[in-house]
């Protein structure tokens, strides 16, 4: 089982896991870009079983790193110190805040796990996190067996990788549904049916700080995923 969990990157959907990950008994090593004196605020705030360091240090400390970060971003990961590692990679390609895409993705012929994975190639990626809000992330979780347990999407190549991570979603309160390879990722990119608005009782994006979510079982995201289309 996984005990501790590196973050790179302690934004929203950071912090959300991290306080999902604490609640569930595990420690969290949390880092951004700016160092970790800047992240005193929510070390404290989470407990002892948070610890702030560099990208690098909560890297080599996880047992699984989550990689949440803006996707224009991605290749300030540090590729060494994430070799041999499970990297869960939280992040989509949002034109207006990444700038032009690369072309693979622009062509639709990569996906951002793709490209992710090409300058982690050490490292074995799984997709995930990656079509919710952090608040509905924090609020829809629920122990095993709740009958309003609601299900996130999962994507990865290595098998045993992707276990993991459905192992860890499982302590988080979360189900599961595996979709593939991280090729097949695209199906939980922005503005596929499965992101974000799913788990939304609302359809106001602006009002999505205050939308208190709704479940959303494993077989509805099963479906959501088959409509997909590129």
């Amino acid at each position: 089982m996984t005990r501790t969990l590196g973050l790179i990157g302690s934004g929203n959907i950071g912090s959300a896991v991290a306080r999902l990950a604490i609640a569930a008994g595990m420690e969290v090593v949390l880092s951004n870009s700016r160092g970790p004196e800047t992240l005193a605020p929510l070390v404290a705030e989470l407990g002892p079983e948070a610890r702030a360091a560099s990208p690098a240090e909560a890297a080599t400390a996880g047992d699984l790193v989550v990689a949440t970060i803006p996707f224009h971003a991605h290749r300030s990961l540090p590729a060494d110190a994430l070799a041999g590692r499970i990297v869960l990679d939280t992040m989509n390609y949002d034109r207006g805040r990444d700038g032009e895409a690369p072309a693979g993705l622009d062509a639709g012929t990569l996906t951002t796990s793709e490209l992710v994975q090409q300058h982690v190639s050490g490292s074995r990626v799984v997709k995930v996190f990656s079509t919710i809000y952090a608040g509905h992330l924090l609020d829809l979780a629920r122990p095993a067996g709740a009958p309003d347990r609601s299900a996130l999407p999962v994507a990865g190549d290595d098998a045993a990788a992707v276990q993991e991570v459905v192992e860890l979603l499982d302590v988080l309160g979360w189900d599961s549904v595996r979709e593939g390879t991280i090729a097949d990722s695209w199906r939980m990119a922005l503005g596929q049916p499965v992101f974000v608005s799913r788990y939304m009782v609302g359809s106001d994006f602006t009002a999505l700080a205050t939308d208190p979510g709704t479940p959303v079982p494993a077989d509805t995201i099963a479906a959501l995923l088959a409509a997909a289309t590129r």
